[in-house]
């Protein structure tokens, strides 16, 4: 419990020094500044499995897998990736969503703030009830691999025209039946009173959207990570860094969203690998490094195919021109 409670303390103060400090005052987040941000928690991510080598190696930490801590730093590794990856998709709705309720950039950061403190409580939730059907229930383990692979063929063959629209939401028609909410925002405020009622602002409307959706996404990563390990403390922590680093990584690719259009291709490939892995953990078992080669190879090749298909998308809009 020592480790457990130090990670979740680490954590806390980070987010209070990342309120209180570094963004006290409301501003707009500049690309480089968040590609800055982006870096650090990519490094620290990375920094952090040789933190995994350590606890599993001097036995810190209750290991129910009787992993060894070079398997248990390729599994966080492994489990961070597949979290960062499937986070893409959380930011294209994010951006929907800041653009529907109109919330300006230098708020942005507020709402997301808050919105992982939410994330955290829901995803710890999750994992904890995750890890334990697949405990006492080992047929779930089939369940999920099965629930991965169709939500990748439902991604595969969703029409793309078929947009999330916020206001149209369950989540927001819900919202306005249980409270009063204005359009007006009020700088960086959740509330604000008019003639004596208290209305919800755009920003806690976005909020609670946001946060609904980030469960609804947690769905897919809960599941896809537990393919790799069941190890509350590997699935937790990758977790954690992975939303962590969301806030920074949505900022950094705002601008620039439709150049990784492409690589929803990559988490179809990654979705219908983790899935395959857990309906077939019975009859074929894989070593740690080929499912981390694997998930980095598809974010690699997403990532490059997506880069090269904007430029040329780029170059033939000049030519109409």
């Amino acid at each position: 419990m020592i480790v457990w409670i130090s990670f979740l303390a680490a954590v806390l103060l980070f987010l209070a020094l990342d309120l209180g400090v570094f963004n006290k005052t409301p501003h707009i987040i500049s690309s480089k500044e968040a590609g800055k941000w982006t870096a650090v928690w990519v490094t620290l991510s990375f920094l952090f499995s040789g933190v995994i080598y350590w606890l599993y190696g001097n036995h810190y930490i209750s290991n129910p897998d009787g992993l060894k801590p070079v398997a248990a730093s390729i599994k966080f590794i492994t489990g961070y990736l597949i979290e960062l990856s499937l986070s893409i998709d959380n930011i294209f709705v994010i951006a929907i969503i800041f653009s529907a309720f109109r919330i300006p950039q230098k708020y942005q950061h507020r709402v997301l703030f808050w919105g992982i403190l939410g994330a955290i409580v829901f995803r710890g939730l999750m994992i904890y009830f995750g890890v334990l059907l697949i405990n006492k229930f080992s047929w779930t383990t089939y369940v999920f691999g099965a629930f991965l692979i169709y939500t990748a063929m439902k991604m595969l063959f969703t029409n793309e025209d078929e947009k999330f629209e916020p206001k149209k939401s369950f989540v927001y028609k819900s919202l306005k039946k249980v409270m009063p909410i204005s359009n007006h925002i009020d700088h960086e405020h959740f509330f604000v009173k008019r003639r004596h009622i208290t209305a919800a602002t755009p920003l806690f409307v976005a909020l609670v959207v946001i946060e609904v959706m980030d469960v609804v996404f947690a769905i897919d990563s809960v599941p896809a990570i537990l393919a790799i390990t069941n190890d509350p403390f590997l699935v937790f922590s990758s977790n954690i860094f992975a939303i962590l680093g969301l806030r920074s990584m949505y900022f950094f690719l705002a601008n620039m969203l439709e150049k990784f259009a492409h690589l929803e291709y990559s988490l179809i490939a990654i979705l219908t690998f983790v899935g395959l892995k857990m309906l077939l953990h019975d009859f074929i078992e894989m070593p740690e490094w080929v499912s981390l080669a694997f998930i980095a190879i598809s974010l690699l090749t997403g990532i490059m195919v997506s880069l090269k298909m904007s430029k040329e998308e780029e170059k033939e809009a000049e030519g109409n021109n």
